[in-house]
């Protein structure tokens, strides 16, 4: 009798944190770069597969930002369909690990729900340098403002489209490693 309620109450924990937890884009999408970097998109999303962390190292003197880029919705192009998140999304979990402070900014769909707006509304919060450990925060969608401001536009999850990582003054060599975005569903 014990072991039939065990195996229920295992299956029944496994269920429900995978459903709390979500996807984890990093394991699920494709990838996107822009900006001096030394791997390119094929690299990046061949070491994701294999080893499921996505890694991205400055060229060296590197001019102008690095962007890094994933979907919230699959897609094999850098301009996703915009996510209805559900009220009780209250968050994103990241695990990165970082030589610089990284902008990460959640990109909204355009007003017609069909796609991501190039510019327009992209509120953001900061993840700071995590250079020797990887660091996991749990991010709560209030905290996303427009630039960045405390009295900026919030985030619509209503609308959610992609993730943009940038690196706005990246140095030579600065690296980025992601090894999970899960979103609370």
């Amino acid at each position: 009798m014990i072991r039939p309620l065990l195996i229920c109450f295992v299956l029944f924990f496994f269920t429900s944190s995978f459903i709390w937890e979500g996807t984890d884009l990093v394991k699920s999408n494709t990838w996107f770069i822009a900006g001096p970097v030394a791997e390119n998109q094929e690299i990046i999303n061949a070491v994701r597969e294999k080893e499921g962390i996505i890694r991205v190292t400055a060229k060296d003197f590197p001019v102008g930002e690095i962007e890094l880029n994933v979907t919230i919705i699959p897609s094999e192009t850098n301009e996703g369909i915009p996510k209805n998140l559900s009220e009780n999304s209250g968050f994103v979990t990241i695990i990165y690990k970082s030589t610089q402070l990284i902008k990460l900014q959640a990109r909204e769909g355009n007003t017609e729900g069909t796609g991501c707006i190039h510019g327009g509304s992209h509120p953001m919060v900061d993840l700071p340098a995590s250079p020797k450990h990887f660091t996991t925060l749990q991010i709560p969608w209030k905290n996303f403002k427009q630039d960045g401001l405390a009295d900026g536009k919030l985030l619509n999850i209503h609308n959610l489209c992609k993730f943009n990582f940038v690196n706005y003054k990246p140095v030579s060599g600065a690296l980025l490693e992601i090894k999970s975005v899960i979103i609370q569903n």
